[in-house]
Parts: structure tokens; sequence; C-alpha cells
């Protein structure tokens, strides 16, 4: 199994950095865009620390990416089949949320990806973050809470959420166990 933040965290620093650098931007212009510090992207970008997801989210949306567009550009062959082996994993260093990248092409519109949330912890995403795409979350084991601007949604094992309009999500396990899901995602 390939992981992001143990095995391939310069790859990412690495096209975080030429990300940037393709657009001719400084750390100041990708610091406004991203609303994250000059000081946190120098230090991702010289691998001397690991991202969080919600920092990474805002670093992919200020590029015109999805997070799971960054990590295919960081780390992947492209090919069509998707072996579970193979399979990039990044871990949250913050909350342990664990996401799994089951499937994704630069050249096609459905993206598959697994997370494992840990009991008690939260991820906080941006609307930006679901600009231009759509997405369903699907759970597999666990129960999941996920504030969707004023909606709030408890899902089971088995329950599906189609979101709406892109707005601020806050995805929290509540419960002592972990919660495993299913994102899948379409570019709009």
């Amino acid at each position: 199994m390939t992981t992001l933040l143990d095995d391939s965290s310069l790859q990412l620093a690495r096209r975080i950095r030429l990300e940037r650098e393709t657009r001719a931007w400084s750390l100041a212009e990708l610091a406004a865009r991203s609303e994250v510090s000059k000081a946190a992207i120098s230090k991702i970008e010289r691998g001397e620390t690991s991202p969080t997801a919600a920092l990474l989210v805002r670093l992919a949306g200020a590029f015109d990416l999805t997070l799971a567009g960054l990590l295919l550009r960081a780390e992947s062959d492209g090919g069509r089949l998707s072996r579970a082996d193979a399979q990039p994993v990044w871990r949250d260093p913050e909350t342990g949320y664990r996401r799994k990248q089951v499937f994704v092409r630069s050249d096609h519109p459905v993206e598959i990806v697994e997370v494992e949330m840990p009991p008690g912890q939260r991820v906080h995403l941006p609307a930006s973050s679901y600009a231009r795409i759509r997405q369903a979350i699907r759970v597999i084991e666990g129960e999941l809470s996920i504030v969707e601007g004023g909606d709030n949604h408890r899902l089971l094992a088995g329950d599906c959420l189609g979101f709406g309009a892109p707005s601020d999500v806050t995805l929290a396990n509540d419960s002592s166990e972990p919660c495993v899901y299913l994102v899948v995602l379409a570019r709009s």
C-alpha cells in the first residue's frame, strides 16, 4: 500500500511547489489565494511538515483542483485498473482521518475515495472544496454526522447522502467506533 504521509510526502511537497511555480505565483500569492500562511506553505513545500486535510483542500482549491486531483498529480500512474494494494493512502496528521484514493483518472469524470474517520474526530471542509463537483457519501461501517450548510444529517451503515450546492461541510464521527465511508464524486 502506498502511503503519501510516509512514503510520498516529498512527492506531494514537490507537486505543490510545481503547481505554484507553473503558475508563476509567489508564496505570497498562493497564500492569498488559499488562505494558508506563507510560512505553512513554505514548510509544506520543503517537506518539513505534513499538511492537514483542510490545508490540502485549500491549496488544491487555489490551484483549481480537487483534493483528489492534487493527490493524483503527486502520485499516480493514471491506469484504468486500480489495484487495492496500489491505491494511495493519505492520513491527516491532526485527526488520524485516513483517505484512500480508490479510483481517479484525469480523463474520467468519476472519482471514488474511501475514508476512515476515527472515533470522536471531525473534519471541516470549506465550500470551495466542492466547487465544480457533485458528490455523494455512502456509509459502509459505523455512523457519520454531516453538517452541510444549515442541514444536519446522521448517516448509518448503508445510508447515502447526495450533496447539494457547495457550502461549508463538517464530517464528524461522534461515536466510539471508527466510521468507514465512500465518497463518489463527479466533476461538473
